[in-house]
């Protein structure tokens, strides 16, 4: 059999007995040559079986991850640019609302100002006075509403834009900061 081997390697024209001729001056062992080439491949398929591919398993899903996160990233800037325009716009909101309320509470008090004094003519004096005892009482209470109301206005407002629970004592602690700007 080594002889067939070495024939069918020889190149042609050569003579038959040249190339056990050179096998042997090199010294080539038939049976461990073969046994080292039926192990290389043995080694080289479990390698690629057991090592290489798991390897490129574990990078393709590291890579997978990695673009995942970077999207995930992109998404959660996408979200909390919207939510600082919502948080924004309810706050703009809530100005408008408290403006506007303070504007009807002026108005109301005007408005019966105004007819209490119509009506009292002949006791123009002590009506004038209760009228306007009236009038300070309402925009002090509407006032009042109006605090209150922008108080848990903000409060929501907090609790939506943090995303989060809050306590009394931060509902308590951000009431009296609104108070005490609308108050100045």
């Amino acid at each position: 059999m080594n002889t067939l081997l070495l024939l069918a390697a020889a190149p042609a024209g050569a003579p038959p007995g040249m190339v056990e001729e050179v096998a042997q001056r090199f010294g080539v062992n038939w049976p461990l040559l073969t046994s080292q080439i039926v192990s290389f491949c043995v080694l080289a398929f479990l390698l690629h079986r057991f090592a290489y591919q798991p390897i490129l398993k574990v990078l393709e899903d590291r890579r997978r991850q990695i673009q995942e996160s970077l999207e995930n990233a992109e998404r959660i800037k996408a979200e909390l640019a919207k939510t600082e325009e919502a948080r924004k716009q309810v706050l703009a909101e809530a100005g408008q609302q408290a403006s506007k309320l303070i504007e009807e509470a002026r108005a109301a008090a005007a408005k019966l100002l105004e007819e209490e004094t119509q009506k009292a003519m002949s006791a123009a004096q002590e009506i004038v006075e209760r009228a306007r005892q009236a009038g300070e009482a309402e925009v002090a209470r509407m006032k009042a509403e109006l605090r209150a109301e922008l108080g848990r206005l903000v409060v929501e407002a907090a609790a939506k834009v943090t995303g989060k629970i809050l306590t009394l004592e931060d509902q308590q602690r951000l009431i009296e900061e609104t108070n005490k700007e609308l108050a100045a």
